[in-house]
């Protein structure tokens, strides 16, 4: 391989395997350099497995270098569709909130929360109606009627004074040819 630059052939057995940017992977110090061999394995057996560890070890730092070489590659083709980040997270969500909704626990949530409104709106109807009949009830009461009075009378002795306020304004003599205008807001 001439250079780190060179595009990668995926479909290679190499898989993006470039000779010069191989990490070595840490191997551990302590465990190799210790020289008495674990209890019920003997100096072979543990050889073999220290060999083996060594070729897993390697695989993993090949394979992480296929993951990297493989997620460049991705977004390469993500960038020459178009497609941005943002979009890919569009669409997680989207699935992810299909997911939710197809899930036994959304549904038994949405019957449940859907039966407590049902409930509640049954509960809110009667209290309004209860309310509605309490107020119709004080209305008709004997308090309220001499309240509903007392402000009628209220209100035609001010509705009375404006109209002989107004009626001195619109005519300097106090004896107008108009008859008076009632401009009460009541």
């Amino acid at each position: 391989m001439e250079s780190a630059s060179q595009d990668i052939n995926l479909n290679s057995p190499n898989k993006g395997l470039l000779a010069d940017t191989m990490t070595d992977v840490p191997v551990d110090t302590a465990a190799s350099a210790r020289t008495s061999v674990p209890e019920g394995l003997t100096l072979a057996e543990e050889e073999e497995l220290r060999s083996e560890l060594a070729k897993v070890e390697e695989e993993i730092g090949t394979l992480r270098q296929v993951l990297a070489a493989k997620e460049r590659h991705c977004g390469e083709l993500k960038r020459k569709l178009g497609l941005t980040p943002l979009d890919g997270l569009k669409q997680n969500l989207s699935k992810s909130w299909h997911d939710v909704q197809v899930s036994n626990a959304y549904k038994k949530t949405q019957e449940t929360l859907s039966q407590a409104g049902q409930k509640t709106s049954a509960a809110l109807s009667n209290v309004g109606s209860v309310l509605s009949r309490k107020f119709g009830d004080m209305r008709n009461s004997a308090t309220f009627k001499s309240f509903e009075d007392r402000v009628g009378t209220i209100k035609s002795r001010v509705v009375g004074s404006r109209e002989n306020s107004t009626d001195s304004l619109h005519s300097p003599s106090g004896a107008g040819d108009k008859p008076p205008q009632d401009n009460t807001p009541f």
